[in-house]
């Protein structure tokens, strides 16, 4: 049944700045700069590393990389999730080579010390020996961890902002999604060959739709957007979609509504800063999770989740690869011209260019982003 939009998302007054420009080259193409985004953002801020139903068994664990930082993530015996740098502590070598699996201990390859789920030393072959050695000593480094929606989210400081605190901005927001249930049936994972910042700026706006997404504008009118979050970390809003229409193949809908009374005349979208990109649909959400490599290069994982009973043998029209497909075409489209903006950036050409009023969420992004920088 078709709902009007809540509350929580109408239409605030866009912060565009008349004489808003891109950024200068050095931010695109600088190693130094590279580096400083490395020490000042990703080691210093709440990071996405995945989704709690990626560990949805005591003993499922998988490695996320965080700045350079190769961690943990695990659920233990108790079901608590955790996270742990990948760095044995008796000689440093890194402990689990796998990107995820099952186990009830992590066990390092070279010598054989034995952790527990919760990060305790349980095992030390011959360390008994040694002597004023204790166990209790050497448990692994822990990170800190929290969840918002079901994602789990990690940060490198010693005493950062608690992440309520930090989403505080947007509780309650998403509710209607009901995220924490969703799960993912299906994970591309996308190298491409342009900086992160270029990603995030695509993202923002649809000025570039009808010449790159020509599918995706016959279903969601380019110049419906409409934003409600428009300065700071989070930043985003919505697009209508044809009416009877979805953003599939078959422009059909394809699996079981996520949440309760969604609107299925809308599509959100939403980049939560650093890494994150949530885009929201009536019957799955999309996620893409950055992972800037070097100044010309981001890995990017993006995950389709739906509702756990999607498909279950009472909604026979689940097909998310009719989403996924969609999708998949429409990320490489963007991908594609994202290389190309990091190819021209990188020319002696290059000078920052004006930004149009359909692009005042790009402008903001810019803005947040040196603001983390300074």
């Amino acid at each position: 049944m078709q709902t009007t939009i809540i509350p929580a998302f109408r239409k605030t007054a866009d912060t565009f700045a008349p004489g808003a420009k891109t950024l200068p080259q050095r931010y695109f193409v600088s190693a130094e700069v590279f580096a400083q985004e490395q020490a000042a953002i990703f080691s210093a801020r709440w990071v996405v590393v995945g989704h709690q139903s990626q560990i949805a068994r005591p003993g499922d664990y998988f490695v996320q990389e965080v700045a350079g930082e190769s961690l943990i993530i695990t659920r233990d015996r108790e079901a608590t999730i955790r996270g742990f740098y990948n760095v044995c502590r008796h000689r440093g070598t890194r402990l689990c080579e796998e990107q995820s699996g099952h186990s009830s201990t992590i066990q390092c390859p070279y010598h054989a010390w034995t952790y527990g789920l919760d990060g305790k030393l349980v095992g030390a072959p011959h360390m008994d020996a040694a002597k004023g050695f204790k166990k209790a000593d050497f448990s692994l480094h822990a990170v800190n961890l929290a969840l918002w929606e079901g994602f789990i989210f990690m940060n490198l400081t010693d005493d950062p902002m608690p992440l309520e605190k930090w989403f505080a901005p947007l509780a309650g927001k998403f509710s209607q999604w009901n995220i924490p249930r969703l799960r993912s049936a299906k994970r591309i994972e996308y190298d491409v060959r342009a900086n992160w910042k270029l990603i995030f700026e695509n993202y923002s706006e649809c000025y570039h739709c009808p010449g790159v997404h020509p599918m995706l504008s016959k279903v969601s009118p380019y110049d419906s957007a409409e934003n409600d979050l428009t300065a700071g970390p989070f930043l985003g809003g919505f697009m209508k979609v044809n009416k009877g229409k979805s953003l599939t193949m078959s422009g059909n809908a394809c699996a079981l509504s996520v949440g309760d009374g969604n609107d299925l005349q809308h599509v959100f979208y939403y980049s939560i800063f650093p890494n994150m990109l949530l885009s929201m649909h009536p019957e799955y959400v999309m996620v893409h999770q950055l992972r800037p490599q070097s100044p010309e290069r981001t890995l990017i994982q993006c995950d389709w989740f739906f509702h756990p009973d999607a498909a279950g043998v009472t909604e026979p029209s689940y097909n998310p690869d009719d989403a996924i497909e969609f999708w998949d075409m429409t990320n490489k489209q963007d991908w594609h011209v994202c290389e190309l903006s990091q190819q021209g950036i990188a020319s002696r050409a290059y000078q920052p260019g004006p930004y149009s009023p359909r692009e005042s969420i790009p402008a903001a992004w810019d803005r947040e982003y040196l603001r983390h920088m300074q």
